[in-house]
């Protein structure tokens, strides 16, 4: 399931962190890359203790917290500190699949995080460069993505996908990968599509009497398969 998380970041927000990527130490993207992805990586990326990725991290981190749509498409547990990319004069990332697991090293002693779902906020608008389209391709096809300044896009971590090469101007964003409270893509659906259904029920029927049952059905699905 491919999820479109518009305005994550307001206007203030945006303009902080494109400021500061801009004068951003950019390292050689290899450097967190596993054997295989390493092989077809070529970008910049922002080292993980670097001063800067951990101030925008937790900027996202509470963008996310208050984003009803991430919650309700990814239930989160455990989200992997944000980490940063950029891709200018070619530069690109070829089809590859996430490791399963990352350790979060930040935490003693390190804590593995499943990554259920993978995640691409964009700090750059579709016409400040060409090419970078994250490509990700699942059971339902190929999907090509590029979405405004601000806006993420949620797929599943066990999804073959790629950056295409930037061929003018430069590609800016954050990425990261986090545990589900549900393990399962197709419960995850079910459970989405069900409090997207609700949320509009109450917004167009404020107190409608299937309310109640409905958020009911809900929570006892989420309980029975929640993975805590």
């Amino acid at each position: 399931m491919l999820v479109h998380v518009p305005d994550v970041l307001n206007a203030t927000e945006l303009g902080h962190c494109r400021e500061r990527l801009a004068h951003a130490e950019w390292k050689d993207g290899k450097r967190t890359a596993g054997y295989q992805s390493a092989q077809v990586k070529h970008n910049g990326q922002l080292a993980e203790d670097d001063a800067l990725a951990v101030e925008l991290g937790e900027l996202i981190l509470a963008a996310l917290a208050r984003n009803t749509t991430f919650f309700a498409a990814a239930l989160p547990r455990t989200i992997y500190p944000p980490l940063f990319n950029r891709y200018s004069g070619g530069e690109h990332f070829g089809l590859h699949v996430d490791n399963a697991i990352r350790y979060d090293r930040r935490q003693q002693p390190a804590l593995p995080i499943r990554t259920d779902l993978s995640a691409t906020l964009f700090f750059a608008d579709p016409e400040e460069y060409e090419g970078g389209e994250l490509v990700i391709e699942d059971s339902y096809g190929t999907h090509s993505v590029k979405l405004p300044a601000g806006d993420l896009v949620l797929y599943p971590g066990s999804s073959l996908h790629q950056v295409t090469p930037v061929t003018r101007g430069t590609r800016v964003a954050s990425f990261f990968w986090l545990q589900s409270l549900v393990r399962s893509e197709a419960q995850r659906r079910q459970l989405f599509e069900l409090d997207v259904a609700i949320q509009a029920l109450t917004a167009r029927v404020p107190g409608a009497p299937e309310l109640v049952s409905l958020t009911g059905v809900y929570h006892n699905l989420l309980r029975a398969w929640a993975d805590v």
